[in-house]
């Protein structure tokens, strides 16, 4: 199974392609296994469950998740974001409302690496702001790194 970091990486290309070319998310999750299969491996891609539960679980909660950054960011709409960005946000926003066992602060910092690494400099001071914001609204939720006192 991949690492947590490059399925992340795997689903915010998906959810890319899905912002850019409405389909169904199961042909796009298709379409992508595919390109790993011609461009990584002579041997079909192991399914990688995680990737595909952020992928689900982003697009499923599409409104609610961008009616949060629009609270959250100040003179952006989310329309009007550069398209890697909002994605970038709409997963690390999926992760830290629904997986509780990711700690927020995990989910920020990878947020963050992977907005550097697909878009702008600049971007990932962008994540992070809106992203910290979000953060300190959410209530105290349990914080599975911590033990209870």
């Amino acid at each position: 199974m991949p690492a947590r970091h490059r399925s992340r990486q795997r689903a915010l290309q998906i959810l890319f392609e899905l912002d850019m070319h409405h389909q169904p998310i199961e042909t796009a999750i298709a379409a992508y296994y595919d390109s790993l299969y011609s461009e990584e491996n002579e041997e079909r891609p192991e399914p990688d469950p995680f990737m595909e539960e952020l992928i689900r679980g982003t697009m499923e909660n599409g409104a609610a998740i961008d009616l949060r950054i629009a609270r959250h960011s100040e003179h952006w709409r989310v329309e009007r974001m550069a398209a890697v960005d909002r994605n970038v946000l709409r997963l690390a926003i999926y992760e830290m409302l629904h997986r509780q066992d990711i700690p927020p602060v995990v989910s920020i910092n990878e947020a963050v690496d992977i907005a550097k690494k697909f878009s702008t400099q600049d971007s990932g001071k962008f994540v992070n702001g809106i992203l910290d914001k979000l953060k300190s609204s959410r209530p105290r939720d349990h914080d599975p790194t911590k033990s209870p006192s």
